[in-house]
């Protein structure tokens, strides 16, 4: 694919080839497109945007098998938005020329960094930098876009890796905190002689466990958004919609200081935006209230309004409404008053499942969950090539992977299973 031609094309066709792929696929694609414009030996991403799998890489093994988000959570913290960095870092082993793009497209930032050949290889001029920023730029925007929807299909596979991802940082910090404090015990034992191997070892101890809390701690910044934060983005996306309108919003912002998951906080603002839209097409409303309340359990988030009160549970939960709270395990209730006025109320658990049966789910793409979600809507082939602007037959081909996959034999199989583990 020629990337360097004097036109726009050229760069719109390799921008719609990365983001057409599956999720997973995205990076690996990009750096494909990437390599003829600057070769690189790996890929990899730090994306905030991403709550099952923040930190991607693509590549030579030899370079991948070492990189971690501890290389590259300080170049997204120090990376400047659409002003690509090159030089050369200690990675993987060894000095190395790297090309880094941040992007603001996502509300938390996004880093690319491009491994390139040894500590020598020639600069990249300026247009071929200019030209990989606009590419992550637009990565970057379709992965803002399909978070903050809140797709069903990356809700359930989101929800399903955070409870294995959960349990393995679980099992990790428990296991290495231990070996380590053991460590520390022994080495502080005045039974040994030798103070200066000793003093060494227990600094090599005490790093090392200070990196294990870092991960972590790296790890929930990613994973997790802080409530006060969340109802904050919420609030700017609802004031336009009453800017211009005789309706008073009040906004009950929560009394809390803790974090909730990415993909709870983005499901919760897109719930209570289509909540609110319906509450201000009734003539009579004057006042809404929204407002957020968090337990240790749950995360309950409403919608008061002093209208007729004739709002129903089938006018506020519409297929996508309901598909995204059934994903989380979560429900919308609905108290409606005639004369009065209509309370609406979205709650979403807050823990993730420490179940440890395997999610069959989690063995689906992402565009197989997007079939499914659908199909177990009751869609048939032709509605879903529409929705998802394929063909009907890529549909049949997904729905031929997806029975394979679950080990079902039928369609109604294949959406029974998806409603009972979603």
């Amino acid at each position: 694919m020629e990337l360097t031609g004097p036109g726009a094309v050229p760069a719109l066709t390799a921008a719609y080839e990365v983001i057409r792929q599956p999720l997973g696929e995205i990076l690996p694609r990009l750096s494909a497109v990437l390599a003829e414009l600057v070769p690189h030996r790996a890929a990899a991403e730090l994306s905030t945007h991403c709550v099952h799998s923040p930190f991607k890489t693509s590549g030579d093994p030899e370079i991948i098998d070492r990189l971690s988000t501890a290389d590259l959570a300080p170049l997204l913290a120090s990376g400047v938005p659409g002003r690509p960095w090159q030089g050369t870092l200690p990675l993987a082993g060894g000095e190395r020329s790297v090309l880094v793009v941040t992007s603001e497209a996502t509300p938390r930032g996004a880093v690319l960094l491009l491994v390139r050949e040894g500590a020598g290889a020639p600069p990249v001029d300026e247009p071929a930098a200019a030209l990989v920023q606009a590419l992550w730029d637009v990565v970057t925007s379709h992965f803002d876009r399909l978070a903050s929807e809140a797709m069903p299909g990356a809700l359930a596979r989101s929800r399903a890796a955070a409870g294995t991802r959960a349990r393995v940082i679980a099992e990790l910090g428990e296991a290495y905190s231990a070996a380590l404090t053991a460590l520390l015990g022994v080495l502080r034992s005045r039974t040994l002689g030798d103070a200066a191997a000793r003093a060494t070892a227990t600094d090599l101890a005490v790093s090392a466990l200070v990196e294990l809390r870092a991960e972590a701690e790296r790890d929930q910044e990613i994973a997790e958004e802080p409530a006060g934060q969340a109802f904050s983005r919420l609030a700017d996306s609802l004031r336009p919609l009453v800017r211009y309108s005789p309706v008073r919003l009040e906004l009950g912002a929560p009394d809390s200081t803790r974090t909730i998951a990415a993909d709870v906080a983005h499901t919760a603002r897109v719930i209570i935006r289509a909540v609110l839209l319906k509450a201000l097409e009734q003539e009579t409303v004057t006042r809404v209230h929204v407002g957020w309340q968090l337990t240790d359990d749950e995360l309950r988030a409403t919608v008061r309004d002093d209208g007729p009160g004739t709002l129903t549970h089938e006018v506020l939960a519409p297929g996508r409404v309901s598909e995204r709270l059934d994903v989380l395990a979560g429900r919308l209730d609905v108290d409606a008053v005639p004369g009065w006025g209509t309370t609406v109320a979205v709650t979403i658990p807050l823990r993730v499942s420490q179940d440890p049966a395997p999610d069959p789910l989690i063995a689906l793409g992402e565009r197989e969950l997007e079939v499914l979600a659908r199909l177990a809507l009751g869609h048939r082939n032709r509605a879903i090539a529409q929705e998802l602007h394929i063909s009907e037959s890529t549909v049949k081909f997904h729905v031929a992977k997806i029975l394979t996959k679950l080990g079902v034999g039928s369609r109604g199989e294949a959406a029974a299973l998806f409603h009972a583990v979603a």
